[in-house]
């Protein structure tokens, strides 16, 4: 039985979650997290070994270390919302080192963020963390905004400030996806040339996406075939939102699809959901993290253990959450933290 913080932060719904069969893509045919996960599912890829070798940095750090889950904090939104949407609930972020001491203190694999923050206290802590450096972002100043992302800096200034891995978001779906495809594909592949592992954010973008009855930005379908994507330009970690919706592709009347996935693939529960998700990534050969979402306040805590409940038992390698945890006093962002960790290290919550 999961430990009791879980169970009282699940309530009512502890038994849906936890005690949930999944009935469509077995978890036999998953490559799953752990201890070995570099040696048997890395180990004949084309990653030389230094980029084996941040994998395994990634991996063995934290709270979770050496268990193949990872909790990574991830503060891009200075530029992706604004410094002041972002950080005017709690300033003292507004300082790259508190960013850099929570990630720490709250016992994360990494810590990723901008080439500004981490390269402001690179010399103090790059040899303490693993460093994610997020190499594109969507500036949103321009008037009207825009929405796209834009490269930032090189894969060489990462890799001088000692990151282990670098970070970029391709808006799937937008006009300007097959430029950022193209971009980040050619970026990837110079960060594994390094020796730096790369983490994908899979995100879709497009207006025609949300309609008057749904919004298919999250739905499943459209969701795992970006993640897809993702892993063919060989991310290594692929960075998704939780699918909280299914059947983009039927309901925009776009692409292709087939019935199966509906009827044998996918239910309407949502480690179901987000087991497709895992699919997509090789069957789990490619690690899924899904995000934490904005903070909302009081129900933060039971939404961030329900997103990681959700992941691991679907297959999925871990939790990348950052406005729930530093848009709040440091040691609340610690426990928040820490309690997510807390699911992956409760041997009790399987696979489903």
């Amino acid at each position: 039985m999961a430990n009791q913080t879980i169970l009282d932060l699940l309530g009512n719904d502890a038994a849906y979650y936890l005690d949930h069969k999944c009935q469509t893509i077995s978890k036999d045919d998953l490559y799953t997290p752990s201890k070995k996960t570099v040696d048997e599912v890395w180990i004949n890829s084309n990653r030389n070994p230094q980029t084996l070798r941040s994998i395994q940095t990634l991996l063995g750090n934290g709270r979770l270390k050496n268990t193949g889950y990872v909790s990574i904090l991830p503060v891009d939104q200075g530029i992706e919302h604004s410094a002041g949407a972002s950080f005017a609930p709690n300033p003292i972020y507004f300082d790259p080192e508190n960013i850099v001491k929570l990630a720490l203190e709250g016992g994360c694999n990494a810590v990723a963020s901008t080439y500004g923050v981490l390269g402001a206290c690179a010399r103090k802590y790059a040899h303490k963390i693993p460093f994610i450096v997020k190499i594109n972002h969507n500036e949103f100043i321009s008037y009207p905004n825009r929405f796209d992302q834009i490269m930032f800096g090189t894969i060489k200034d990462a890799w001088n400030m000692g990151a282990v891995a670098v970070g970029a978001t391709i808006y799937f779906g937008s006009d300007e996806s097959t430029r950022q495809i193209q971009e980040v594909a050619k970026a990837f592949e110079y960060a594994h040339e390094l020796g730096m592992a790369t983490v994908l954010w899979c995100y879709l973008r497009n207006g025609a996406f949300k309609t008057a009855e749904m919004d298919y930005h999250t739905a499943a379908d459209l969701t795992g075939q970006a993640n897809h994507l993702g892993v063919t330009i060989q991310a290594d970690i692929i960075k998704q939102k939780l699918p909280s919706n299914n059947g983009g592709y039927n309901a925009l009347k776009f692409g292709k699809t087939h019935k199966k996935v509906y009827e044998n693939l996918t239910t309407d529960h949502p480690i179901d959901l987000t087991r497709y998700q895992v699919a997509n990534c090789y069957m789990g050969r490619v690690g899924l993290i899904n995000s934490g979402g904005e903070s909302k306040g009081a129900t933060d805590m039971a939404e961030a253990v329900m997103t990681a409940v959700v992941n691991k038992r679907a297959g999925g390698m871990g939790l990348i959450s950052g406005r729930k945890a530093f848009q709040k006093p440091m040691k609340e962002g610690v426990e928040l933290l820490n309690t997510i960790q807390d699911v992956y290290l409760d041997k009790s919550i399987t696979l489903a």
